[in-house]
């Protein structure tokens, strides 16, 4: 089956239900063979009136949909609508907000909202494999503050920010070569904190480019990178050696978050920094808006996120 190429052709593809269920086959069980998600078994039946599967064993959960295992999974809302919001969350440049959602889907804002962390889940990056390598494809590294502006905010919130109420600090990599990033939420930019994350993340032998911040000195020493530096107060580039590859994903950051999302709570902003690492990452004349669907649409599954989960509230039911 040909997946659709733009969000016309998308929008027509998956008003029509029986669509929706074969795409989200094919992208669940590539081989075609549908396995049940509670006992594994692949040898299931189809309900053609109930448009779900049967297990031949006798166990709880034995019908189940193509949205068991996944994140769309408890979830009332059609598929027609997810993929929609799929569609939306992965090629809209700066993000799309939950009213942006709730108004072309036809639900509530507390439902779009729900659904687009359930989706930011899906496009969150777990390869374990690490970054840069190689002289040739260096790594710039470098640390952003994310929160408001002290002279924008009201008299309490100014003086809560000035108490200790601080930005929170995003730590990224990018390898320049492949451009591909990485970036997480740290507690602090101390010198233990910002190297231990590079040592996670980044190759040994690997090329590391950053700005005179203390926190990096020291590097070299231990002969696991090269590490160069620009000073920021009198250059933007020394040579070859430059951080404005990372700074460039900053400024991507920035406009989504000030732009489209406005006020991010400290407890969502990793996820919100998932969406944007994914769509940078998969961005590029390799890619176009039907690949990046169909990236994200096959990393559904396994995954659950409840509303609990997300509101940090236990005991709070679902808006959908």
């Amino acid at each position: 089956m040909e997946s659709p190429k733009t969000l016309q052709e998308a929008i027509v593809h998956f008003s029509n239900q029986d669509n929706c269920i074969a795409y989200m086959k094919m992208m669940r069980w590539p081989d075609g063979v549908v396995v049940c998600p509670t006992c594994g078994r692949n040898d299931v039946s189809w309900l053609a009136n109930q448009k779900k599967w049967q297990c031949k064993s006798k166990h709880a959960k034995r019908q189940f949909s193509a949205k068991v295992g996944t994140i769309f999974e408890d979830s009332a809302l059609g598929l027609d609508k997810w993929l929609m919001a799929a569609w939306m969350i992965t090629n809209c440049k700066n993000g799309v907000s939950s009213y942006e959602i709730a108004r072309d889907l036809g639900i509530t804002q507390k439902s779009a909202w729900f659904m687009l962390h359930r989706l930011r889940l899906a496009m969150k990056d777990e390869r374990a494999e690490k970054i840069g390598g190689s002289p040739k494809n260096p790594v710039q590294i470098d640390e952003t503050y994310i929160g408001g502006n002290p002279r924008m905010m009201h008299e309490k919130r100014r003086i809560a920010h000035l108490n200790g109420d601080k930005k929170a600090i995003v730590m990224g990599m990018l390898a320049s070569n492949t451009r591909e990033v990485r970036a997480m939420v740290v507690p602090n930019a101390k010198r233990e904190t910002l190297q231990g994350k590079i040592l996670e993340h980044v190759g040994w032998g690997a090329h590391v480019h950053t700005d005179q911040h203390p926190s990096y000195e020291g590097m070299d020493a231990t002969h696991l990178f090269v590490h160069k530096t620009v000073n920021h107060s009198i250059e933007y580039v020394n040579g070859q050696v430059h951080t404005q590859g990372i700074e460039n994903f900053w400024s991507l950051l920035k406009r989504m978050l000030r732009g489209t999302y406005v006020a991010v709570e400290p407890f969502h902003l990793d996820a919100y920094l998932d969406e944007q690492v994914f769509r940078f990452n998969n961005s590029g004349k390799k890619m176009n808006d039907g690949k990046r669907f169909n990236k994200v649409l096959s990393q559904v599954a396994g995954k659950r996120l409840t509303y609990a989960e997300v509101t940090g509230k236990v005991g709070e039911t679902a808006p959908f």
